[in-house]
């Protein structure tokens, strides 16, 4: 049985399947690369800007703040 909030939220399973399989893909792509050396490089290169890196960094470090304290409340 499929989990309404998450059906609410527009998700289905096969959508799950998906994205596992996505980042799975990403996450073998990335293997043995320097992650700060990518986003120098795209800095530089004009893909994305210094201000949309520092706005991305900051979204990243709430997120971190709000998995640790949910981390905490489970006892990981």
């Amino acid at each position: 049985m499929a989990n309404p909030l998450f059906n609410a939220l527009g998700g289905n399973e096969h959508q799950n399947g998906n994205m596992l399989s996505q980042f799975q893909q990403f996450m073998g792509q990335m293997k043995g690369k320097n992650p700060n050396e990518i986003l120098n490089n795209l800095v530089s290169s004009g893909q994305v800007s210094q201000s949309q890196l520092n706005q991305v960094q900051a979204q990243a470090k709430q997120m971190q703040s709000s998995f640790s304290n949910m981390k905490s409340m489970f006892g990981f």
